[in-house]
């Protein structure tokens, strides 16, 4: 008699591991929103969600029929039914690959998906793998964003199923590169060459350059001839550069290279193309304490120093003329050529407002301003253009000192002044007040110049001079010693406050405006008039008016000898 389905059914199952977690081939049977229906030969049909077939790009594309690998859970899980898995089944079947690979210490392909202390975690297939930070390159690499997220080959350094532990190395794979390779473009390398590479790393100080097994360094100064502040300006990891060889140190295998050197020296010619005084346009590059650097051209920056900006106030905030990014009018000062610098200005693009008052105004001319401030020296006013000139501390008054005077003004007080000399080249306007007005010692004298006899009123006394009034606004010194012929020890002994005296002006102090008098010099004066006039009547009574006389003069001469 024939076996019965039963029997044959219960023998099919001896050929099949029923171990929990064992692979199963199983075939797919049905196919809904939500599930796949998997045959795999047991008593029962197990179900698997569908979302664990989907590809890497989140695709499905299993169809009924189609035969596939899965996970046996159990077989009967309390309710008749199988528990089947399609992702313990991919696990495993990455486990075999992962243990294949390492006996024949061949490379695996993963990706960097997230950082853990002390280095990464990489995804193998679904196999949880741990990259130290010292493996990742053959160098240290501060920024590893690049690398995340792409497929790269690690070598597998340890494997340990049972305890779920992988630990790989990027670093190995890479120093596996052919040596022979190596050598072979070591050899080929010169200097002066043009090589293609690709960015491998970036750093503060430049980018290092994959050759082809050689790594070079591009360092930031030969990145580009205009000024850069980080090499992620000009390159970024993966560009693939053409780049000129600059030095090769065959001992030590170190490459320098130079992208700038690509194309042509824009420091070439320089002063044929932007002779000095030359205006141009130019963008503000950059903007510092001491002043800002504006682009040129490509390559060519100059400095526009916080001196070259503003006519008016040398000391002002760059910050307070342009902005980064703003294009600027300025004027080519110097060029060195060497030393790779150009001066630029940018008050120089505008009149000199020192200039202009120079052209517009003459030495005489009054003009009226507000006071700015008031210092030490002098009254500062201030004149249209936003320039200043100075009021003296001398030139404030006629007849009080500049430090007395001073007190009658203050800050903001609009006043009149008059212009007594410009100089453009040392931006100095100097003014007056007093000469609004006639300087009356100045009067005074060209009516009674010295050797003039005056009349005065004893206005103050002390022991050394008397102050005597002349007139309104205008006094004298009588010193002591010029009161009379015979010396004098205190000149309030000779004379009181009020009396009126007759004095003569000896002298004009114009520096310290005075006007030195003196009595003792009258009595001189009289006793040479008296001298010379007596002798003139004694002239008068000798001399002969006939040729008689003559004689009679003789024999009275020769009678008394």
């Amino acid at each position: 008699m024939a076996e019965s389905f039963k029997e044959l059914f219960e023998e099919s199952l001896h050929n099949i591991d029923m171990t929990p977690g064992a692979i199963v081939s199983g075939t797919v049977v049905d196919i809904d929103t939500d599930w796949v229906t998997i045959n795999a030969g047991l008593k029962s049909e197990g179900v698997i969600p569908r979302s664990q077939f989907l590809d890497e790009d989140g695709a499905f594309t299993l169809s009924v029929g189609d035969e596939v690998k899965v996970a046996l859970e159990t077989v009967e899980d309390g309710f008749g039914e199988t528990r089947l898995s399609r992702e313990k089944a991919k696990r495993a079947e990455s486990w075999l690959k992962l243990e294949a690979a390492y006996e024949k210490d061949e490379p695996v392909g993963g990706v960097i998906n997230g950082k853990v202390k002390g280095g990464f975690t990489v995804d193998l297939n679904n196999i949880r793998a741990f990259l130290p930070g010292s493996l990742l390159d053959v160098r240290p690499i501060r920024d590893s964003q690049h690398l995340e997220g792409q497929q790269l080959e690690f070598k597998l350094i340890k494997l340990d199923r049972k305890r779920n532990n992988v630990v790989v190395s990027r670093r190995a794979v890479l120093e596996s590169v052919s040596s022979e390779e190596r050598e072979a473009l070591l050899e080929k390398l010169e200097e002066g060459m043009f090589i293609k590479g690709v960015v491998k790393n970036l750093t503060e100080y430049g980018a290092f350059v994959d050759l082809g097994g050689v790594d070079g360094l591009l360092h930031i100064t030969d990145m580009s001839w205009k000024r850069i502040k980080n090499p992620s300006e000009v390159v970024n990891v993966g560009d693939e550069l053409e780049v000129k060889i600059l030095k090769y140190d065959r001992t030590r295998s170190r490459v320098s290279l130079g992208l700038k050197q690509m194309g042509t020296d824009p420091w070439v010619a320089i002063k044929k193309r932007y002779p000095v005084h030359t205006r141009i346009k130019a963008v503000v590059t950059n903007v510092t304490d001491y002043g800002c650097f504006a682009e040129l051209e490509e390559g060519v920056e100059g400095l526009v120093h916080v001196s070259e900006m503003d006519w008016t106030n040398r000391n002002i905030h760059p910050t307070k003329v342009v902005q980064l990014g703003d294009e600027v009018d300025v004027m080519v000062l110097d060029i060195d050529e060497e030393r790779r610098r150009i001066s630029l200005g940018i008050k120089q693009c505008f009149q000199n407002p020192w200039e202009r008052f120079a052209e517009e105004h003459s030495k005489g001319d009054r003009i009226s301003g507000a006071i700015k401030s008031i210092t030490d020296f002098g009254i500062f006013i201030g004149l249209e253009g936003s320039i200043d000139g100075l009021v003296h501390l001398s030139d404030i008054s006629w007849d009080e000192s500049g430090e007395e005077a001073v007190r009658s003004f203050s800050k903001g007080q609009e006043i009149e002044t008059v212009i007594l000399s410009i100089d453009p080249e040392r931006e100095r306007i100097s003014l007056g007040i007093k000469q609004l007005s006639n300087d009356p010692l100045s009067g005074f004298i060209s009516a009674n110049g010295v050797g003039s006899i005056v009349k005065g009123t004893v206005a103050s006394l002390t022991v050394k001079a008397a102050v005597i009034r002349l007139g309104e606004d205008m006094d004298g010194v009588l010193k002591a010693s010029e009161i009379k012929r015979e010396k004098v020890k205190d000149a309030r002994t000779e004379l009181n406050e009020g009396d009126e005296v007759e004095v003569k002006i000896v002298g004009v102090d114009r520096k310290n405006r005075i006007l030195n008098l003196s009595i003792k010099a009258i009595e001189f004066d009289q006793e040479r008039e008296a001298i010379e006039q007596h002798k003139n009547e004694d002239a008068a009574e000798v001399s002969p008016g006939t040729i008689g006389g003559l004689i009679k003069a003789q024999m009275k001469k020769g009678s008394k000898e």
